[in-house]
């Protein structure tokens, strides 16, 4: 059995716990062992909502205005756009967020979802060439492509122009896209602890600010785009909450807390369906609603088959399509909680009958059986399990695909970066690659 060590928070002082009237002392503690010293810091913490305030100016981000320059003389030209996401629900959420506010502004644009199985993780040098040769002239990512310098190298070579948008830990050289916006590097501006989708957001945010100038800032339009953004943030808040990003940050918590309100008027399609087939009752959804029942059954889709599935859900401008997507999302969903028991069962014993349990640092499971989509639930399950970093690899006859999930003491990613010259590609955050 592992031993755990309590480590108990101070005390607040008593002089600050005066200060919080008509709140439960216990409430105050737990406030103050977060990170509020004061009652206004507090107030702040549990009821701020307003994103603008918040998160500030998005053209502040770095390479924000070439980005949102070169979008702008795409849908200007009508010139082919394609939105390159992750197959995850926060890269689902991503590309559903940009592919409606780009259709809105009358892009040419289509969305690119790489199979987990067939293409991996990221970009992918063939997928970026047949974009190109079908007319294709500006690719975004979202959620991706932060680590893809050759990539990003072999697109230019086909004539295209690439924008990353992501917000995975950034490697030791920076893709040389026309623009990269993401909060990880060292001297962008903005929220670290923002999701894929909170990049795509600010992004989209940013242009409709960049056109509101441009507009005179009138205010017929200046409501027309606050209620566009709005209408966006259920996208945001589920793959937020799905990626597993900090709640405790004053953006995710405006972000989560204003996206929770649109997910329980039920608004769209897809995420009305979704409620039904995970039991969820409209205008009840919580985060736990998210992490627990829509957050899975989108992964899904991208875990055990194509999250085109999911994007489409997302996309359904009718109840009756919506549900025949929620329908195949949810026994997708059921098969892989099947699998991901399975799995675990079988590489757990693996690990006992090494002796890995008993007084290994990291554990290393290499499985046959696998399936890629479900390597890393596996390897958070036995993480949470065991408080150790975790990686579990499915054996491929001439590639391994492995996911890592990892604790708070113990960068997982620069880890790998350490290993890197073993490796042929990798990425991701602290906790999880």
């Amino acid at each position: 059995m592992i031993t755990k060590k309590w480590e108990l928070a101070s005390p607040a002082p008593s002089s600050l716990l005066k200060q919080y009237q008509q709140l439960n002392p216990i409430i105050a503690q737990l406030l103050y062992n977060r990170g509020m010293a004061t009652p206004q810091e507090a107030y702040h913490f549990l009821y701020d909502r307003d994103v603008a305030s918040t998160a500030g100016d998005p053209r502040h981000m770095k390479d924000m205005p070439k980005a949102i320059a070169r979008i702008t003389d795409a849908i200007k030209r009508h010139e082919p756009i394609v939105i390159y996401g992750d197959f995850d629900a926060d890269g689902v959420t991503s590309t559903t967020l940009m592919m409606d506010v780009l259709t809105r502004l009358g892009a040419n644009v289509q969305p690119y979802i790489p199979h987990r199985v067939d293409e991996g993780y990221g970009l992918n040098t063939p997928a970026l060439q047949e974009i190109a040769e079908q007319g294709a002239k500006l690719v975004v990512t979202v959620d991706c492509g932060i680590r893809s310098v050759q990539e990003v190298e072999d697109a230019h070579a086909a004539g295209l122009d690439m924008i990353i948008t992501d917000h995975h830990s950034v490697g030791p050289e920076i893709p040389p896209a026309l623009a990269v916006v993401n909060p990880q590097q060292a001297d962008c501006a903005g929220d670290t602890a923002i999701a894929g989708v909170g990049v795509a957001f600010m992004t989209m945010r940013a242009m409709l600010l960049d056109a509101l100038d441009r507009n005179g800032k009138q205010k017929k339009h200046a409501e027309k785009y606050k209620q566009l953004l709005d209408s966006l943030l259920d996208l945001v808040a589920i793959g937020t909450v799905a990626d597993v990003m900090p709640l405790n940050t004053p953006t995710n918590r405006a972000l989560v807390r204003k996206g929770l309100e649109v997910i329980n008027t039920a608004q769209r399609p897809g995420i009305r369906a979704l409620m039904e087939v995970a039991g969820l009752k409209r205008g009840q959804v919580t985060a736990m609603g998210i992490g627990f029942g829509l957050g899975p059954r989108i992964n899904a889709a991208g875990r055990l088959d194509s999250a085109l599935e999911a994007y489409q859900l997302l996309s359904s401008k009718s109840d009756d399509e919506a549900k025949k997507y929620a329908d195949r999302l949810q026994n997708l969903n059921q098969r892989r909680q099947q699998l991901t028991r399975e799995s675990q069962q079988r590489i757990r014993e693996r690990l006992e009958e090494a002796g890995a349990l008993d007084d290994s640092q990291l554990l290393f499971a290499v499985d046959d059986h696998v399936s890629p989509g479900i390597v890393g639930l596996v390897a958070g399950r036995l993480t949470e399990e065991f408080y150790r970093p975790t990686i579990v690899v499915e054996r491929g006859e001439d590639e391994c695909h492995a996911s890592c999930r990892s604790i708070p003491h113990f960068h997982i990613t620069q880890a790998l970066d350490e290993c890197a010259d073993l490796l042929v590609r990798h990425g991701g955050h602290a906790m999880a690659a």
